[in-house]
């Protein structure tokens, strides 16, 4: 009864509500009704500091990104030192602006010889002060669709015009010079003199420098644990660059690695060609090495090989920012390595002084065109045939030439305007013009112009019809004009290499080998080191 009477109060309670003082009974339809159970209040609640605790994990790896990328990018910034890109006189400050994601690049690499501060240990400070030498340099050209990179390496003892160039920290201005030596140029106010001087020299237009001193090349070799190099005989450079090496393979790091790079008798001839060949291949065994191990792809790697070498670097601005190294690196790591192609600029020795080096023409203009063309050096479909892009007359047909003039050609009175930008470039085409017999020449240096046109004067224009059918010039280029005595063929940069309008040059076997090619050991010099 008991039993009854308790559940019939329980029962009571719930049907008439709770006695005055006690606390309701909610059951699950109530609670129901009412929207919510106690329990369904407490699991929103955890959820609620559930999704707090993810929102501030998530800041929190957020902020520590943020915070690791700013710290890489201070350091990074805090390691370069920056330079103007071009300090020919009037030309500082004034950068063309290019997307390193997608553009042609050219990008000048340069070696210092400088001893001041920690390059002291590699001789006195006397021998090279200052900005030093540029006994590296190397115009690393990215082709517009990251089909092919070709490395043009400039010779030290190359004779050349330099620009006037100026100082944009003493504000002093070093004067123009006729003829000077390339690697000297380095001197006259920093990398971007040597930049303006091969702007001028090859009618290219130079979008980042690298300045790298001796410190720079250990680091870089040591992060990237090393480069393996062959020699065909045993190296003992002790007392000249400290270069010691087995005959056969060797991994190179370090200090033997800046040895490799710096001996000046140990391969070849023992001349600085020899240097140069020797430090391409270094160069392109170093770029196995990098795309085997995936380094490119690999952002954290990337970071320590830009944070070992900046330390001891100079750059241009444009290239100061990590983002700008992440896609010139991306560019580079899905290049093949047979389109990867090393190339010296042709050169014969210099008449004055056959110890120094002057450009070999026609072949250097050519090769300079190639690579403003975009032309595959390696041996692609482009190469040698290509047809200058910047030149719609270049798809008009060709002015048919006369069966024979009527005139005498000796007596024709022929301006040649080189507007090209490129030196010398008007010596080839006087000469082809003297071989079809047209003796009275002048060659006149003319600001740069994209297209190249044939001006003729009164009662000239048969003899312009045949200077243009001597060339393959299109009729659309001659105009008549009566500011012209004779005939004025003015060259533009649409006809920058050869003598055949609209078709791109190449010298014979201008590439002297490609990155792909392993296994080949170099040839140590013969005289310093005599066959066993």
């Amino acid at each position: 009864m008991a039993r009854r009477r308790a559940q019939q109060g329980a029962d009571a309670g719930h049907q008439g509500g709770a006695r005055a003082g006690a606390a309701p009974v909610r059951t699950h339809e109530n609670s129901a009704a009412h929207g919510s159970s106690g329990r369904h209040f407490r699991a929103a609640g955890r959820k609620a500091l559930r999704l707090k605790i993810i929102a501030a994990a998530v800041a929190l790896v957020v902020v520590g990104a943020v915070a690791v990328a700013g710290f890489m990018v201070m350091r990074l910034q805090n390691n370069v030192q920056v330079g103007e890109l071009n300090l020919a006189d009037g030309a500082s400050g004034k950068v063309v602006p290019v997307n390193n994601s997608k553009d042609a690049l050219q990008i000048l690499i340069l070696g210092t010889d400088t001893r001041d501060g920690t390059n002291g240990a590699y001789g006195s400070s006397a021998d090279a002060t200052g900005e030093g030498h540029s006994d590296v340099m190397m115009l690393m050209n990215i082709s517009k669709g990251n089909k092919q990179v070709s490395v043009v390496s400039f010779p030290r003892d190359l004779m050349v015009p330099l620009p006037a160039c100026k100082d944009p920290k003493s504000g002093q201005t070093f004067p123009a010079q006729a003829l000077g030596q390339l690697n000297t140029a380095l001197n006259n106010g920093g990398p971007g003199c040597t930049v303006a001087a091969i702007n001028q020299l090859t009618g290219l237009h130079i979008d980042h420098f690298m300045l790298a001193d001796f410190t720079a090349v250990k680091d870089l070799s040591n992060v990237i644990g090393g480069v393996e190099v062959c020699v065909d005989h045993s190296v003992d450079d002790v007392n000249g660059s400290g270069l010691v090496l087995p005959a056969g393979n060797s991994l190179v790091q370090g200090e033997q690695a800046l040895a490799f790079l710096r001996t000046r008798h140990s391969f070849g001839d023992a001349s600085d060609i020899a240097r140069i060949q020797a430090q391409q291949y270094f160069l392109g065994s170093m770029v196995r090495k990098i795309k085997s191990d995936g380094t490119l792809s690999d952002l954290p790697k990337v970071y320590n090989i830009a944070d070992a070498i900046t330390k001891n670097l100079t750059i241009d601005s444009g290239l100061a920012n990590i983002p700008a190294m992440v896609a010139i690196a991306n560019r580079l790591k899905n290049v093949d390595l047979a389109k990867v192609a090393f190339i010296t600029a042709p050169w014969v020795p210099f008449p004055a002084d056959p110890n120094r080096n002057i450009l070999s023409q026609p072949a250097a203009n050519e090769l300079f065109t190639a690579l403003h063309n975009g032309t595959d050096l390696t041996g692609g479909s482009a190469a040698g045939a290509s047809t200058s892009p910047s030149s719609p007359a270049s798809q008009a047909p060709a002015v048919p030439a006369p069966s024979a003039a009527a005139y005498d050609k000796s007596i024709q009175p022929i301006n040649v305007v080189n507007a090209t930008g490129i030196p010398d470039r008007t010596t080839e085409l006087t000469a082809t013009l003297q071989g079809a017999g047209y003796t009275d020449l002048s060659q006149i240096p003319e600001n740069t112009a994209a297209t190249t046109t044939i001006g003729y004067g009164e009662g000239f224009k048969d003899v312009a019809t045949d200077v243009a059918a001597l060339f393959g010039i299109p009729a659309s280029a001659l105009v008549a004009s009566t500011g012209v005595n004779g005939v004025r063929l003015n060259i533009g940069t649409d006809f920058a290499s050869g003598t055949t309008f609209g078709k791109t040059a190449l010298p014979p076997d201008i590439v002297a080998s490609t990155a792909d090619q392993s296994g080949k050991c170099l040839t140590v010099n013969p005289e310093m080191y005599p066959p066993n």
